[in-house]
């Protein structure tokens, strides 16, 4: 106030007699600077007041954003401790799974095994069977066929059953003793007497014969339902 007391007074000194005086001048130009400091204010108070409220809502905005992160995270926990105790037990899971796939390999490989034996003596039994019954079908139709006409007759089809597995010991032993008491070196034609011997002994080794294919054709049966079973 002191710096524009002197100023003025010198201008109204030298000025005295004009319309504007020096003083009116000093007080034009600080009214406009007045305005100008109160426009500029009001400038600064809109903008800082605009800015304050941005900053208001930002801060508000986050917040509530940092809030909902805060509660997020804390779900995300939960679920990671929930997630992480899953896998701890499905862990433990899988790891009596691949123990019992384990022992189940191994129970299936003995099991594989097992069945490739019992198939293989299946298939074995089934062809003693099969060849015994087809050989036992034949000695008989021969033995039937013979008993009518007797001389020089061919046993080789008796003789095979010699052979077979499945035939009885004490079955063997009587076909043996009915081939060697059947021989006719010499080629003649037996008696009366002979022939009825001989028609007699073929008829008992015939009827044990087809006592035999009964059996083996029941037996083979059996085994083929087990088999499928």
């Amino acid at each position: 106030m002191k710096f524009f007391a002197a100023p003025a007074l010198m201008l109204c000194g030298l000025a005295a007699g004009s319309e504007v005086t020096p003083v009116q001048k000093v007080v034009q130009l600080m009214e406009g600077m007045l305005a100008k400091g109160k426009e500029e204010k009001h400038g600064e108070q809109v903008q800082f007041a605009a800015y304050k409220q941005f900053c208001d809502d930002t801060s508000v905005e986050k917040k509530r954003a940092i809030e909902e992160a805060n509660e997020k995270i804390g779900m995300l926990k939960a679920d990671i401790e929930k997630y992480t105790a899953t896998a701890a037990r499905l862990g433990q899971e899988i790891a009596a799974h691949d123990e019992d796939i384990s022992v189940w390999t191994g129970d299936q490989k003995a099991a594989t095994s097992v069945r490739e034996i019992e198939k293989a003596d299946y298939d074995a039994l089934h062809k003693d069977y099969s060849e015994s019954v087809d050989a036992i079908q034949r000695a008989v139709a021969v033995l039937k066929k013979q008993a009518h006409d007797r001389p020089q007759a061919s046993f080789a089809q008796v003789s095979n059953l010699m052979s077979l597995n499945l035939i009885p010991a004490e079955a063997k032993k009587a076909l043996d003793l009915f081939l060697q008491t059947s021989q006719d070196p010499e080629g003649l034609e037996v008696s009366a007497p002979e022939a009825h011997g001989y028609e007699f002994q073929s008829h008992g080794v015939i009827e044990m014969l087809e006592k035999l294919l009964d059996k083996f054709i029941e037996e083979r049966t059996a085994l083929e339902k087990s088999e499928m079973n």
